[in-house]
């Protein structure tokens, strides 16, 4: 079966489908399937068989279909096509529970090279593994990917896209007042810190900043009462977030110098970078420039100290989309940076042994 056939065939499935002939359908793709000489045939057909599925509820059928269509991608070495079979393989185990597979075949998706399918998919790709934390009750890391796949819907006008978020947004809500109850119940104080944060960030995500403070106060008071430094940063990183857009600048940069004092205490490099980034944002927003120039300093100051840099080409890793690779001895590298190294070994660990004093 050629190109043209194939594609007829398709198309004979697709209309057999949406007049709700679905069994009729699956025949007919089945067919192409099976007799198809066409791999770029094959791989849509594959597609067709993975949503139908889906659809149906058939997670298991849906994920043999998607380790097919991830073969067929890599024989046809398209990047297009790749990004699209790992994101049917992420949603197959999200569907059947399998979450850390799910989680990890979507981190695959992110860590492909910038193809034209990343702005029509890296929201599915975003909500999928939303979805898949939620399925592990890691509600922070849940809520950021929802916010990253809105965005994504708000930015190339995805109303479905926007639909489905919404939808994960109001089981994760339920998931996490069900949590703050279960806590309340047995008085675990650490967990009702965590739902009442988790709450605020939901609520500043969707613009009630009336809603959202006081969650984040109740949330700062137990925090302080638990001696949870590195929790009173992420209320202050919420509160910051806040008071910004209320255009409250100088509030903002207070809850941040309170921020960084309790990040250097307890030496969390991540948050120093966050509140650094926020901070440079805002004193060029008030035209302060010293201070500007200060936090950036800074915070390539914290990317030297986490090694979060290239030592090949020197950029902060992240700055720019990019393939990362790790050598044996586990220092990050640009993978476009290593390909045109010539040298062997890894060149921090060249420079390293240069130093004086190193044995």
């Amino acid at each position: 079966m050629g190109q043209d056939q194939t594609k007829q065939q398709i198309e004979k499935g697709l209309r057999l489908y949406q007049s709700n002939h679905t069994e009729k359908a699956l025949q007919v793709w089945m067919k192409v399937l099976e007799k198809s000489s066409d791999p770029a045939g094959r791989f849509r057909v594959l597609g067709c068989l993975v949503t139908a599925h889906s659809e149906m509820g058939r997670y298991r059928e849906m994920l043999k279909f998607a380790v097919v269509q991830v073969d067929t991608a890599r024989e046809l070495e398209d990047a297009d096509f790749l990004l699209e079979s790992y994101l049917n393989l992420a949603r197959s185990n999200e569907k059947l529970c399998e979450f850390p597979k799910a989680i990890s075949y979507c981190k695959t998706c992110l860590g492909l090279p910038g193809t034209r399918a990343v702005a029509r998919l890296g929201g599915q790709v975003s909500l999928s593994m939303g979805n898949a934390f939620l399925g592990l009750s890691l509600f922070q890391k849940a809520l950021e990917s929802f916010e990253k796949a809105l965005r994504y819907a708000h930015n190339n006008d995805d109303t479905m896209l926007e639909c489905r978020v919404c939808c994960s947004l109001g089981s994760f809500y339920a998931q996490v007042k069900e949590s703050m109850k279960i806590a309340l119940q047995h008085g675990d104080r650490p967990l009702q810190a965590l739902c009442l944060l988790c709450f605020a960030d939901i609520h500043r995500s969707r613009g009630d900043l009336e809603t959202a403070v006081p969650r984040y106060d109740s949330a700062m008071s137990i925090m302080t009462e638990i001696g949870n430094r590195l929790g009173q940063v992420q209320v202050l990183l919420g509160v910051t977030k806040c008071w910004v857009a209320r255009k409250a600048l100088d509030k903002a940069l207070d809850a941040i110098e309170r921020a960084q004092d309790l990040a250097e205490e307890v030496g969390n490099k991540l948050s120093q970078l966050r509140l650094h980034r926020l901070a440079e944002d805002i004193c060029r927003s008030k035209g302060l420039q010293r201070e500007v120039r200060a936090h950036v300093v800074r915070f390539h100051a914290c990317v030297e100290e986490t090694e979060l840099y290239c030592g090949l080409c020197g950029e902060a890793i992240g700055e720019q989309n990019g393939r990362l690779q790790a050598l044996p001895c586990a220092h990050l590298f640009h993978l476009r940076c290593l390909q045109r190294n010539i040298a062997r070994g890894c060149p921090n660990c060249r420079r390293a042994s240069m130093k004086p004093g190193f044995v």
